[in-house]
């Protein structure tokens, strides 16, 4: 079955760290570009961090340079968000993505309705 899975989310306190996982089945992201998206209640979904199939570039929406990465691990077919000085914005549901394109654009158009999609995990951030 040719899947994408998202976990890690969690509740934590401002200032805290979360490490997001996104694991494939069926086909590898080596060959993907691999985005993270967050969509927060009453807000439209937007892009979050990208890493191109070669890992050799990575993109991180303006609002989050500085506080998150993005990283993959080959053997794991993972990729992962890591989440640093979370803060309440940062509460949304995060999905994970796998295009069919293999590089970031920076303006995350590689991803579409038609690639791979996880389900989504939560992250709420609250004292």
């Amino acid at each position: 079955q040719v899947q994408v899975v998202e976990s890690g989310g969690d509740l934590v306190q401002p200032g805290g760290s979360l490490r997001l996982s996104c694991v494939a089945s069926g086909f590898t992201l080596d060959y993907s570009a691999t985005g993270w998206f967050r969509q927060a209640p009453g807000k439209e979904r937007e892009g979050v961090s990208c890493l191109s199939a070669s890992d050799l570039v990575s993109f991180h929406a303006e609002f989050v340079k500085g506080r998150f990465t993005i990283s993959r691990d080959k053997a794991k077919n993972t990729v992962y968000l890591q989440m640093n000085n979370l803060q309440p914005e940062d509460t949304a549901i995060y999905y994970c993505a796998a295009s069919s394109y293999r590089y970031c654009s920076g303006s995350f158009a590689e991803f579409g309705p038609d690639d791979h999609w996880g389900q989504g995990t939560q992250v709420t951030v609250s004292s």
